[in-house]
């Protein structure tokens, strides 16, 4: 079990290069594997969820050849998949998972998925249920969790969908499950999610229909290998936007960071709270908006982060608490129910940080109350949390004594140079093993 020691104060300067994209990474991989022809990524993410990915689609009898930058995947096409010997391990991965749910759904063969303890607690009936209505064949462990038993079907059918909640997860299994599909499939989100699998797909030279808050597909089409490029990650460079934000005399550059409109909820909510951010170098790179992001440490203030807010910066929400504990007056945050199952209860691991550090804040059903005005230091636990863990790793730059951060191993799977990075940036942090 790794532990962050992390110093109280420092700042940070100079240029952070963050890592690939993991949204955009683990769909680089699925859509390559079922495109027709050969497929370069560049930028691809090698953390621990993405390495999850390629295993299991080379189980499937996909050939990936991963050595160095850009990684070369020969695709199959979407009907070249093959049976797998045994279960497909998908570990920590909730990505990989609810898309692989609706990709194997279609396939004329079964399929069992299973994940480690913590993946293996995240409920999956949001995501099977709508694939049943489809015709899929899917039976889930009792309390709708892994292991998740995929059967075989003659075919599966379009249907109009409309999610209960915003989740790009959900959207982007239908999707893939309407590849497969006679008729059309359509989805209708509550507010704007992540659309990277829209815009891999059309990149691909798959037509997608967007509407009126509805996304569709026409089953029976083809996608066509092609290169594609992976941003840098903006989930991993909100750590660095809060922590230039809080520390007293931080400036930093963030090269390349994808800016898809679906993702900046972290910038506005930081530009709301006071932070300067300036973007420039803008431009479009394998259909993903990208830019050059410039931080200097400003003075922030609470703000309401409501629902719409949420959605667009939904696993950013645990690094901008410590920034509204670092502001001045109060932060809400409501309509984030979907924090209750990520890899943790991020509602609730991140009120207990808080507390363990001083901060006045309440746990509310669907999102927290923060009072601003400092941290003290203490012990956190992350529960294996990735993103609690960097978050309060990065607290340390504005809190009054040391942090130690426990079970924070599971950075591994999206930001596996994270302590490495933060510490050639200013943050005073040792990593060290907890046994």
């Amino acid at each position: 079990m790794l532990v962050y020691e992390v110093q109280a104060g420092g700042c940070l300067q100079g240029q952070v290069s963050v890592p690939g994209d993991k949204s955009i990474s683990h769909r680089a991989l699925l859509l390559g594997a079922i495109a027709t022809g050969t497929s370069t990524i560049s930028g691809l993410l090698h953390g621990e969820d993405v390495l999850v990915t390629a295993s299991v689609l080379r189980q499937l009898g996909v050939e990936i050849e991963s050595e160095g930058d850009p990684v070369r995947i020969h695709g199959v096409g979407l009907h070249g998949l093959q049976k797998p010997a045994g279960p497909l391990d998908l570990g920590n991965s909730g990505t990989a998972v609810r898309l692989l749910m609706g990709l194997l759904a279609a396939q004329p063969f079964a399929s069992i998925l299973v994940g480690d303890a913590s993946l293996s607690r995240r409920p999956m009936g949001r995501v099977v249920e709508p694939l049943r209505s489809m015709g899929a064949s899917i039976t889930m462990s009792a309390g709708d969790t892994l292991p998740v038993h995929i059967g075989t079907v003659e075919q599966l059918h379009g249907v109009r969908h409309t999610l209960s909640i915003a989740s790009a997860q959900v959207k982007s299994a239908l999707l893939l499950g309407g590849l497969y599909a006679e008729g059309r499939t359509a989805v209708h989100e509550p507010a704007p999610t992540r659309d990277h699998t829209e815009r891999m797909l059309r990149g691909l030279g798959y037509p997608v229909v967007a509407d009126g808050g509805w996304v569709a597909v026409d089953g029976g089409g083809e996608l066509r290998g092609r290169d594609m490029s992976v941003p840098r990650d903006l989930s991993s460079a909100a750590f660095f936007l809060v922590g230039a934000s809080i520390a007293p005399e931080s400036r930093i550059v963030l090269p390349s960071v994808g800016l898809n409109p679906t993702r900046i909820g972290v910038i506005s909510v930081l530009r709301d709270m006071g932070a300067s951010i300036e973007v420039e170098n803008e431009r479009v790179e394998a259909g993903e908006p990208v830019a050059d992001l410039k931080v200097r440490n400003a003075p922030l203030h609470g703000v309401a982060i409501g629902q719409e807010q949420v959605a667009l910066a939904i696993d950013e929400l645990p690094i901008l608490a410590i920034a509204a504990a670092c502001a001045q007056g109060t932060t809400i945050v409501t309509g984030a129910e979907e924090l209750r199952v990520k890899e943790s209860d991020r509602i609730a691991a991140t009120v207990s940080g808080l507390c363990a550090l001083g901060v006045t804040a309440d746990e509310r059903p669907d999102g927290m109350a923060i009072e601003g005005g400092g941290l003290n230091g203490g012990t956190i636990e992350s529960y294996g949390d990735h993103r609690i863990a960097m978050a309060f790793a990065i607290a340390g730059l504005a809190a009054r004594e040391s942090i130690t951060v426990r079970d924070c191993a599971n950075v591994a799977t999206s930001f596996p140079d994270f302590a490495e990075l933060a510490r050639s940036a200013g943050l005073r942090i040792a990593v060290r093993d907890g046994k």
